[in-house]
């Protein structure tokens, strides 16, 4: 049997797994896991569903037991020492789970309790200044709009100062406005040093955001690195064209070969720069669906 190596080397890393697995009967929901992500990084992990991203994020917020491998947190193991992990994290779930009978304050206060938070007021005008909620303060949750929602989600969970902020899906379901201003809240987070994990089906947020991404496929890391570093290793531009009404894709290595194909093409094509989506459909084979 497998037999995790808890060790007591000092770990810098803020996240370590070692062939991190878990299944579930017939299922293997995560197999073989092992990546490392750095303090004040942003990670994201994409995926389609059934990827193993959630299984991932319930693991290492102790909120599910792996089959084989560990995770450790800061040099903590997520097992075998979940209190002193969850003094690390911070938690943002896709579901908007604020009570929404209580005012701003109210969702803050009672959570800085929980946390035993020392000096909660003002920690909590603190919160409610860099999310820009200060003037609804005393305003029901329910009488907020989807943007001031997701970013009170995110008040929260850093209302007990973490080290590691995970974050589902932040800005599903929000218009393109109100999602950059949620990128404008992550990005100061980033700059304070917080290590951030998000999983997101929106692939220009994980171009814009994430330091570096991890592509997961059935349960397995099947990439790992810079947006850049990956879109570069399937080539440099993409062209697009229509054929019996369905749109495909052709991946060349530099603008002159495009322009060759391009030539070749009955229909209109489009040239474009190759993304981080067509890296994720080239490994997949798949789309990824905002709000799946």
């Amino acid at each position: 049997m497998f037999q995790p190596n808890y060790g007591p080397e000092p770990e810098t890393a803020m996240i370590v797994t070692q062939e991190l697995s878990k299944y579930y009967k017939h299922l293997v929901a995560l197999e073989g896991l092992t990546l490392k992500v750095q303090p004040g990084e942003i990670f994201g992990l994409l995926g389609p569903n059934g990827a193993g991203k959630t299984t991932t994020i319930k693991i290492l917020t102790t909120l599910a037991r792996p089959s084989r491998g560990w995770a450790r947190i800061q040099g903590y193991d997520v097992v075998r020492q979940p209190l002193e992990v969850k003094r690390l994290i911070g938690v943002c779930p896709q579901e908007v789970n604020l009570d929404k009978e209580m005012t701003a304050y109210e969702n803050l206060s009672i959570y800085g309790k929980l946390y035993r938070v020392p000096d909660l007021k003002p920690r909590i005008r603190e919160m409610l200044a860099l999310g820009e909620l200060s003037a609804r303060a005393r305003d029901l949750v329910k009488d907020f709009s989807g943007g001031m929602q997701r970013r009170l989600l995110i008040l929260r969970a850093l209302m007990s100062r973490p080290r590691l902020l995970f974050l589902d899906e932040p800005t599903v379901g929000l218009d393109p406005q109100v999602r950059r201003q949620l990128w404008d809240l992550i990005g100061q987070l980033r700059a304070e040093g917080i290590t951030i994990m998000l999983t997101t089906h929106y692939i220009e947020e994980a171009e814009i955001l994430c330091d570096r991404v991890g592509i997961l496929s059935r349960g397995r890391l099947i990439a790992l690195d810079t947006p850049q570093a990956l879109t570069a290793q399937i080539g440099g531009y993409v062209l697009e064209s229509l054929n019996n009404g369905r749109r495909q894709y052709l991946l060349v290595k530099d603008k002159e070969e495009a322009y060759l194909q391009a030539r070749g093409q009955e229909a209109g094509v489009i040239i474009r720069q190759t993304n981080l989506e067509d890296v994720f459909i080239q490994l997949t084979g798949e789309r990824l669906q905002a709000g799946d």
